[in-house]
């Protein structure tokens, strides 16, 4: 039978293993392990959504602007968020600036809208400038002192802007620098390789809570007289030098996968080392480890928080100065609202990153050979 034929032939799948009911049963009820699982699973979520709903939804406070507006103790207080929203999203970035903020979060909005796009035209240059030239001229945006600008003094940054200001740059800068690293390290050069292998295991042996201890305050100590630099700059560079050490790892697993010969057909070719990277051993090691490089840029989005300890506001102090002001200290409740809105928007980016992630490896077909 030929070909043509062959193919007319295929019959379609049954209704069955098709639709609504296919899926249910292929994930929630595919064996009685599984169907117990998803069983005891719907019983929780009997269990606590009503309470969970009364709490956050229908019994919660949400008109009004001080705390009396929230004489529910056993509820949410949304009117909590709403009072201090501004100073939650900006810190104490001056109020006739915070349009200056807004261009930035709506252009990096309309960025990754674009991204997502499948099959956009030019999407690796959108991609490269989200990733140099969008965040470099956002901080001299911000910064000011330009063009006419006003000046912004970084301490006054805060909020949730900070903390999309630290994880940004994080990510941008710690990605490249891990991948010089991990090349580095794998390098024939001994004194390259020591380097690389040094400055890795040597970041990675210290928590980051000391080494932005050492930035705040331990480092201008060994600066010249009357020489200064940014404290949110001093931030920056240790949480990218810190989270390059973890990226160099993630990139290393996966240049280590690539299999040997893929390295001998391109030295067959005549191909140099740079090219040889560049063209064939890059593009199969960056789909390897893409699930690390969300799992580490997740984990860095997170760890923003820790800003704090050398006198930054980010998103969560913000929320942590609300709950402390003293016209809002009349329960638990408000601070509990407060704590569950910030593990809410946490939640929000991480899981946008990871669903990103998982379509981008789809897209990729980076987990083909493995399933």
């Amino acid at each position: 039978m030929s070909a043509p034929a062959a193919a007319a032939t295929i019959a379609r799948p049954p209704e069955a293993a098709r639709g609504v009911l296919a899926w249910l049963q292929q994930n929630l009820f595919a064996s009685p392990l599984n169907t117990l699982l998803t069983l005891a699973s719907l019983y929780l979520l009997y269990i606590m959504a009503p309470p969970l709903l009364d709490w956050g939804i229908f019994g919660a406070s949400w008109l009004g602007s001080s705390s009396s507006d929230c004489p529910n103790r056993e509820t949410a207080c949304w009117v909590f968020v709403r009072a201090r929203f501004s100073n939650i999203v900006y810190g104490s970035y001056p109020i006739a600036e915070r349009w200056r903020a807004d261009i930035v979060f709506a252009v990096a909005a309309a960025i990754f809208g674009l991204l997502v796009l499948p099959r956009l035209p030019g999407k690796l240059w959108i991609g490269l400038a989200a990733l140099v030239v969008v965040p470099a001229v956002s901080s001299i945006f911000l910064a000011g002192g330009v063009f006419g600008l006003r000046s912004v003094e970084t301490t006054l940054w805060g909020g949730l802007m900070l903390t999309l200001v630290v994880a940004v740059w994080t990510i941008v800068t710690s990605i490249p620098i891990g991948l010089l690293l991990a090349l580095g390290r794998r390098s024939s050069y001994p004194l390259v390789r020591a380097l690389c292998v040094a400055f890795i295991e040597l970041w990675r042996g210290v928590p980051l809570i000391s080494v932005l201890f050492m930035a705040a305050i331990m480092f201008p100590l060994f600066l010249p007289r009357g020489v200064e630099f940014d404290k949110l700059l001093r931030a920056l560079v240790a949480f990218s030098l810190f989270n390059a050490a973890y990226m160099a790892e993630v990139f290393r697993g996966g240049l280590q996968a690539i299999p040997k010969g893929q390295y001998e057909a391109a030295q067959a070719l005549g191909l140099g080392y740079w090219r040889m990277t560049g063209l064939v051993v890059l593009p199969q090691a960056i789909r390897i480890v893409i699930p690390g490089i969300v799992n580490t840029c997740i984990g860095i989005f997170k760890e923003t928080t820790l800003v704090l300890v050398i006198g930054l506001f980010d998103f969560l102090a913000t929320v942590q100065t609300g709950v402390s002001d003293p016209a809002w200290l009349i329960g638990d409740h408000i601070r509990v609202t407060g704590y569950f809105f910030v593990g809410l928007g946490f939640w929000v980016f991480c899981f946008g990153m990871s669903r990103y992630s998982q379509r981008l490896d789809r897209q990729l077909a980076a987990g083909k050979a493995y399933e």
